[in-house]
């Protein structure tokens, strides 16, 4: 199931998500989770775009906490992105909870797309 299709999304050719290190772990099952939601405006998962800085979870409690960013604090799905990373981590194993923060340091740039998802983009 992917998490967030947009209509714009749609029409456009999702690039698959790269190889998660480590699936098998709580943080790996999470990250597997996150990268089944895809910004609206460019045919790459969240994770795979370098939005996500940060996934903790502690296995004795389910706790999940997230840190990403946007590609722009003016991003206009300011207000859903982080929302839909919380409600994917929430659906990993053993995850009970799951807390995003939206962080701006260190800044968002291209260079933090993985060479994979740029190359596919066009970027490199």
């Amino acid at each position: 199931m992917r998490i967030h299709d947009t209509a714009e999304a749609k029409k456009q050719k999702l690039i698959p998500p790269t190889e998660t290190e480590n699936p098998d772990t709580p943080e790996g099952r999470v990250i597997e989770r996150i990268k089944q939601v895809y910004d609206p405006e460019i045919p790459v998962n969240v994770y795979d775009l370098g939005l996500i800085y940060l996934v903790k979870v502690n296995p004795k409690t389910g706790y999940c906490a997230i840190n990403m960013t946007l590609t722009s604090p003016a991003c206009p799905e300011a207000q859903t992105l982080p929302e839909q990373v919380r409600l994917a981590a929430e659906e990993a194993e053993d995850v009970t909870e799951a807390v995003v923060n939206l962080v701006w340091e260190p800044k968002w740039d291209k260079s933090m797309i993985p060479d994979e998802a740029a190359l596919a983009l066009g970027l490199i």
